[in-house]
């Protein structure tokens, strides 16, 4: 089909010892839990179940590295790295509790007017949404018509969606992004149409093909 859709999965690292209690950011050295390594094994047999996959890649971050690794293993490929596809930018604000940040009078703001933000001595909200709206291009232009997988994080993951549905950015909170959650995008010509979002179960062999 001369403009068959390039499906791009787009899975959230699985649990780490911070998930929902710190912000960690870019910061190195953090890795997943047990738990978190029981979940990238299940969704890698998830993923094992289409019929063919082109790439994976991931973040450089080890929570994405560790996650993407037996999705890539199980497919018979080598985990690919982009730096585009990591985390946001938090800057001075990178290691802070939850706690913590939510008492920050800009805490409002990047909930509500995210658009706005910029994390001091970081990037900003549109900054990231450009950055992994740009990485996936790249994989969309590499592999045409076939099916990639990218291990990110939740913010990405949830402004590329926002990207793909036409949501504004002020809105993209509203998107939930579960550690190790399946999140297809079939990317055409004619624009993107999102296949799941925040999946976590079930088959997902109905992606295969990359119809929508």
């Amino acid at each position: 089909m001369a403009d068959a859709a390039t499906v791009v999965l787009l899975v959230r690292h699985g649990l780490t010892p911070t998930t929902g209690i710190k912000l960690p950011g870019q910061a190195p050295g953090l890795h997943l839990t047990d738990e978190g390594r029981r979940q990238a094994e299940a969704a890698a047999v998830r993923i094992k179940a289409l019929p063919k996959v082109a790439a994976v890649y991931s973040s450089h971050l080890e929570r994405a590295r560790e996650t993407g690794a037996p999705i890539a293993r199980m497919r018979g490929l080598a985990l690919r790295i982009d730096r585009d596809l990591a985390d946001l930018d938090i800057g001075s604000w990178t290691g802070l509790s939850l706690k913590q940040a939510s008492r920050r009078p800009e805490w409002e703001a990047v909930q509500r007017n995210p658009s706005g933000f910029r994390f001091p001595d970081g990037e900003s909200f549109p900054e990231m949404q450009a950055r992994i709206t740009s990485a996936l291009g790249r994989l969309v232009a590499r592999f045409p018509g076939q099916i990639v997988v990218a291990v990110s994080h939740a913010d990405p993951i949830k402004a590329a969606v926002a990207q793909a549905l036409g949501t504004p950015l002020d809105l993209f909170q509203r998107i939930m992004i579960a550690p190790t959650s399946i999140t297809a995008v079939a990317y055409r010509r004619g624009g993107p149409a999102v296949l799941t979002v925040n999946s976590l179960a079930g088959d997902i062999a109905w992606l295969g093909g990359g119809k929508a």
